[in-house]
């Protein structure tokens, strides 16, 4: 039973949810605010909330990555998709008159074409995921900035579009639902489906992939296309949260969703992750601005923190997991010669 909880004592997750807990009940015990006269701490129930709600868009933005980085690809355009679908979602409704069920759908479809650019340059024509991305991340938050002559606001949303945003459902947060939702379904995809499968095996050798008869450029081009929908979804729910619609929402987004990707123990070279480490990840860097926002301490600290967490993470999984294997295979080579069976 010892030996047999060991393997998962050392497992990056493990050492994550450790690094949360501590940082968590860090601020609970030191972090205070203080809105509309009222000072409540950071373990207060409305903070939790606050807390959900403002990590729901990265937090889709990196369930929407990790099938991609679990091919070994990679996608920094999604913060401009985001900010390209918000800005979408606000003209169709204010200018071009769409009911907002119409503008969020043809919203997606954006999303879906921005994602299909991606795909059919990175799985078609097979071309590097990071320059493909780097040059998708320019054009699609020129395009936000073209269809808002860089100044252009929408607002002025309907109550009942903000309480997507804004609101709550038996209690919780409304997005925090659709975060669940989004949540199990690419979980489910990814740990109990072939598809799932497919994907590490891609990551771990594209080749070996195709020599087995996966068909690595349709499975690759699926999960752009899948993160591009995401992304709309998030700018969406973006979109809800402030009330508005403006070109620069999700700036820096991908680059959050990514570290935590990478946070929660998902390979960047591909083949080997989780969508609970994702969460993870997620949840730790979360914790770790917001409780920073109530400690009252500059932004750029967090960014600091950030990176030197992402790192500690990384350096004890790797020392727990390297100390563990060390370990046992001393034991084996130390281990008396059995008996042979005459």
């Amino acid at each position: 039973m010892r030996t047999a909880l060991r393997p998962t004592l050392v497992r990056h997750e493990v050492i994550l949810a450790a690094v949360l807990l501590i940082e968590w009940f860090y601020f609970y015990f030191t972090a205070t605010s203080e809105k509309r006269g009222i000072t409540f701490g950071f373990g207060a129930l409305d903070s939790q909330f606050d807390l959900l709600r403002h990590s729901v868009e990265i937090g889709l933005l990196a369930l929407a990555v990790t099938p991609i980085i679990l091919t070994g690809g990679i996608d920094l355009s999604l913060g401009s998709t985001l900010g390209l679908c918000s800005i979408v979602f606000g003209k169709l409704w204010q200018d071009a008159g769409a009911p907002l069920w119409l503008a969020g759908l043809l919203t997606i479809v954006v999303g879906g074409l921005a994602g299909t650019i991606n795909a059919g340059l990175i799985a078609k024509l097979r071309l590097p995921p990071l320059i493909v991305t780097l040059g998708t991340f320019s054009l699609f938050r020129g395009l936000a900035e073209a269809l808002t002559r860089g100044t252009a606001t929408y607002t002025g949303f309907p109550s009942s579009f903000l309480l997507l945003g804004q609101g709550r459902i038996a209690g919780l947060p409304t997005q925090g639902w659709l975060y669940l939702l989004v949540t199990i379904v690419i979980w489910l995809l990814i740990h109990r489906t072939v598809f799932g499968r497919t994907l590490r095996a891609i990551g771990f050798s594209s080749e070996g992939a195709r020599y087995a008869g996966i068909p690595v450029n349709r499975r690759i081009a699926a999960v752009y296309v899948f993160a591009g929908i995401i992304a709309a979804l998030a700018g969406i729910i973006y979109t809800s949260r402030l009330g508005q619609a403006k070109a620069d929402a999700g700036t820096g987004y991908e680059l959050y969703a990514i570290t935590a990707v990478v946070l929660g123990g998902t390979s960047i070279f591909g083949g080997t992750g989780s969508v609970h480490g994702t969460i993870l990840g997620v949840a730790a860097i979360a914790v770790l601005t917001k409780g920073l926002v109530y400690a009252r301490q500059p932004q750029e600290v967090g960014g600091i923190l950030t990176g030197a967490l992402l790192l500690l993470a990384l350096l004890a999984s790797t020392f727990a997991k390297s100390t563990f294997y060390r370990t046992r295979t001393a034991k084996t080579l130390t281990a008396p010669p059995q008996p042979k069976l005459p």
